[in-house]
């Protein structure tokens, strides 16, 4: 193993789960990471087996994440693991993320962070106390295209701010499939497992995420209104809010998972003064900028001369090949590296290496899933200021 890459263990991601195979591949697409170590399973014979398929030997497959955290802050410092991947239903993120900040072990996290908002508010006390780096795997803020929208909306493209659309319908979960067994609903529907929220909390949250990181304002107050639109489920299934940010920027966020016939249709649509732009998840490659004096324009992503240095950063493929999800998450997994990396060597991450998703956008999401539950659910006073 090469004695300048990061080592990486993980909690979660057996051959049994979702999106593990996902994180392990990005994470080693640009060849600056091993895997190491891990737990990858609550049931010890899945852990054993998934770390064996993954060429591990014996002595570095864990039954349990704390025996491995226990075991490998034993092993030399060139050993041992210097970051950990968890990818476990939201239940499971606190506890082996904070041991691992307490062992000196840089953290990478599904979204949403923690179970809770006062889990994350102390999850975020310790990297602060620590100087360790956490990144949350928002993926759809590492899709080039994103970028060069973020980046030309910060030069001031389309003027000030008026307007902006952010939708992301699902149809999976249009009926009950949870409790047919044999799929990843089961812990996503269960309030004890995933939080307060169910579709918010899943797919809300890389809405509310994107419409922040591409427009660069904050949200300050919403009007919410959460449903649950299959009878005997226990959480939403539905939601729909206006957003107010503090730049002025208005916004309308809908996140659905009974809309059936869609899969991942993520978009998102931005207005100012001057003009408009907007980006579709499931043809990625592409922003269209439309203008009131002009034609619309596409911009086709790629290694080509129309994009900034921002989004030109983050381009793995020739112009006309798709930039995907893999390459997205590879791109937050790129930027964490290149920031531990430099941390290691005592110098000074630079502005593209620093730009993934961290622990503080891990407690705006879930001050975003509290205010919508408690302006969606619980109070008659529907507009709700953020909750901090």
């Amino acid at each position: 193993m090469g004695s300048n890459k990061l080592r990486m263990g993980m909690v979660g991601g057996g051959s049994d789960a979702f999106i593990g195979a996902i994180h392990r591949r990005a994470a080693l697409m640009e060849n600056d990471i091993d895997l190491v170590c891990g737990c990858f399973s609550i049931d010890p014979e899945i852990s054993l087996s998934s770390g064996r398929a993954y060429h591990l030997p014996d002595n570095r497959i864990y039954a349990s994440y704390k025996e491995m955290f226990e075991k490998e802050a034993l092993l030399p410092e060139g050993d041992r693991m210097d970051f950990v991947t968890i990818v476990t239903p939201n239940h499971y993120h606190f506890e082996p993320a904070m041991m691992a900040l307490e062992r000196g072990i840089h953290v990478v996290l599904d979204k949403p962070m923690t179970f809770s908002l006062e889990e994350a508010k102390l999850l975020q006390k310790k990297v602060e106390e620590t100087g360790l780096v956490l990144a949350l795997t928002h993926v759809y803020s590492g899709y080039p295209a994103i970028k060069e929208m973020k980046a030309r909306i910060a030069r001031g493209d389309l003027g000030k701010l008026r307007r902006l659309y952010v939708e992301y319908p699902q149809g999976w979960l249009a009926e009950r499939i949870e409790l047919l067994g044999g799929n990843n609903a089961g812990w996503r529907t269960d309030p004890k497992q995933s939080g307060k929220a169910g579709c918010i909390g899943d797919i809300g949250t890389h809405a509310w995420h994107l419409s922040e990181y591409v427009s660069g304002q904050k949200v300050v107050e919403l009007c919410a209104e959460l449903t649950t639109f299959v009878p005997g489920r226990p959480i939403d299934d539905d939601g729909v809010a206006f957003l107010h940010y503090d730049g002025g920027l208005k916004g309308l966020l809908s996140a659905s998972q009974i809309a059936i016939g869609e899969a991942n249709s993520l978009n998102i649509r931005v207005y100012g003064e001057k003009g408009g732009m907007e980006w579709h998840q499931m043809d990625p490659n592409y922003l269209i900028l439309k203008w009131s004096n002009r034609p619309k324009e596409i911009i086709d992503v790629g290694s080509n001369t129309f994009l900034g240095d921002f989004a030109s950063w983050n381009v793995r493929t020739p112009a006309g090949h798709p930039e995907g999800f893999f390459e997205a998450f590879a791109n937050i997994y790129r930027n964490f590296t290149k920031t531990v990396m430099a941390l290691r060597n005592g110098e000074q991450p630079t502005a593209n290496m620093l730009d993934f998703p961290n622990v503080t956008d891990g407690v705006r999401g879930m001050q975003f899933i509290e205010t919508m539950v408690e302006s969606g659910w619980k109070n008659d006073r529907k507009w709700q200021s953020w909750i901090e």
